[in-house]
């Protein structure tokens, strides 16, 4: 006996228009209508969002600051205010859950929503969508964007259609052409490599990538090759999860100037340590896995990590002394070339409170 179908549900994907700087525009109303990278600076840094005035220069987010300063001489560089991002992020939180109670939070500025069941009672997932969109824009004065969809993959492309301050929908019974016509870069999960090498065996569109059978693809590309097989067909079974486990807890510095002796590295492993513990502990969870990550100054970057085995005199990461401890004796394997070192960042991640999640499933109209 084949196991039933899943329910159609009512997926939104809202995602706000370019979060950060759009922030630091409202704060500040001089940089209104002016190219805006944050974080970083004309010498130094990346660029950790950037307003749509310096996008059309080329400027995105993880772009080295170098770079982008070339590619549009008059950006204005401001220091990220993660207390002001934060604070809006939870503005927005609320509005969301005068909707639904399942919210799956993706960054400060996007996130999915299951509102099959809505507690407004209301039927349109689109008039949802345009509801929260408008209320945000009251409440904060900036906009988002929504995608809305039966599923979160198709939700989540749809969000990035009509950006910024826009919404798509994409009804059910038009997934499959809005999918096949999609270019593939477009496809969130198929990154700039794999896409390179299927756009060499002709496969540019989505209707390409359906050609190609589950075993062509699973054999040249894994376990992803299943993915890519289903995404093609515009199929997600995901579910909106609103208790989604944090992969990573972690912090990482980049330098105003390249560090060359291993007093300084030490030093600077220190501090980041003390970031990584506050975060642990607040969140309360207990980490097996420690990783250190150093990108040198050319921009190559190498990552060494241990996880605690079942042997070990302490189970987990939990207190300052051995997270320092774990990340200088990784530090003191590697070999730190001569040109020096820019970024440096621990993470922390295989966490003590694996868990399932299970979901209610309901047929309803769409």
């Amino acid at each position: 006996m084949s196991a039933p179908l899943p329910a159609i549900r009512k997926i939104i994907h809202v995602d706000m228009d370019a979060f950060f700087a759009s922030v630091e525009q409202r704060d500040f109303p001089e940089l209104q209508g002016l190219p805006v990278a944050v974080g970083g600076s004309k010498d130094r840094g990346v660029v950790a969002a950037a307003s749509y005035e310096a996008r059309k220069f080329g400027v995105k987010s993880a772009m080295s600051s170098r770079i982008a300063a070339k590619k549009c001489p008059d950006l204005i560089f401001q220091p990220a205010r993660f207390d002001a991002y934060k604070e809006v992020s939870n503005q927005i939180h609320e509005i969301f859950k005068e909707y639904t109670d399942l919210i799956e939070p993706l960054s400060l500025d996007e996130a999915y929503l299951d509102v099959t069941e809505n507690k407004k009672g209301i039927k349109s997932a689109t008039v949802i969508a345009n509801e929260i969109r408008a209320s945000i824009f009251e409440k904060t004065g900036l906009t988002a964007s929504a995608g809305i969809s039966s599923n979160k993959f198709v939700a989540k492309i749809a969000s990035d259609i009509n950006k910024p301050n826009g919404y798509c929908l994409v009804h059910p019974k038009d997934i499959e052409s809005f999918i096949e016509s999609l270019p593939i870069s477009k496809f969130h999960g198929i990154g700039k490599v794999t896409g390179k090498k299927l756009n060499s065996l002709g496969i540019i569109i989505g209707k390409d990538l359906k050609r190609l059978s589950v075993e062509f693809l699973m054999q040249n590309y894994g376990k992803k090759g299943k993915h890519y097989y289903n995404i093609s067909r515009g199929i997600d079974h995901r579910i909106v999860n609103p208790n989604r486990i944090r992969k990573s807890i972690g912090a990482e510095n980049t330098f105003e100037s390249d560090l060359y002796l291993d007093k300084d590295l030490k030093k600077k492993v220190k501090g980041i340590t003390e970031r990584v513990h506050a975060r642990l502990e607040k969140s309360g969870k207990k980490a097996k896995s420690l990783t250190l990550k150093i990108k040198f100054a050319d921009f190559t970057q190498i990552t060494r990590s241990y996880t605690l085995p079942p042997s070990s005199p302490f189970p987990f990461y939990e207190t300052k002394d051995q997270i320092l401890k774990q990340s200088l004796l990784l530090l003191s394997q590697m070999e730190i070339p001569k040109s020096g070192v820019r970024l440096m960042g621990i993470s922390l991640s295989n966490f003590n409170d694996e868990s399932k999640i299970i979901s209610k499933q309901l047929t309803i109209e769409f």
